[in-house]
């Protein structure tokens, strides 16, 4: 009986040890990669800033106006489909329309898309305001 209390002792004290220890890991994980991309109007140009972006999934993505406002991301919601849309739909907030961010109007101001979730592939990107000018990009997630 002593035995089994002794053993009984032990497993109850190492339990929380051994949570804490998981709870420990999984803070140390590192936070998700933050990439910049700029949106920039020069004269009758408008573009993003890489145009071609590469990014793990899990990674965010902050647009941010440089010059020509308003600007926004939009995913052609006839296109990404499923699974990819359902995260993107979630690392989304404050969206005008099925996955399109809102409008960045200001310089410096910025709107960050979270890639949490989204399974690897091609996704295509617009800014509405300025799509009949061929503001256009690409990212893939790996």
């Amino acid at each position: 009986m002593k035995k089994f209390l002794t053993t009984l002792m032990i497993a109850t004290l190492a339990a929380p040890a051994a949570v804490l220890a998981t709870r420990a890991q999984a803070d140390a994980a590192p936070p998700p990669a933050v990439h910049q991309v700029r949106m920039i109007m020069e004269g009758t140009t408008a573009r993003f800033e890489p145009a071609s972006l590469t990014i793990r999934a899990g990674d965010q993505v902050r647009f941010t106006t440089a010059s020509g406002g308003p600007h926004n991301v939009a995913f052609d919601a006839a296109k990404v489909t499923g699974p990819a849309a359902a995260a993107l739909t979630a690392g989304m907030p404050n969206q005008i329309a099925p996955l399109s961010g809102p409008f960045v109007i200001n310089t410096g101001d910025s709107y960050t898309v979270s890639f949490a979730g989204v399974p690897a592939g091609r996704y295509e990107i617009s800014c509405l305001p300025h799509m009949g000018m061929g503001m256009k990009g690409v990212i893939t997630v790996q």
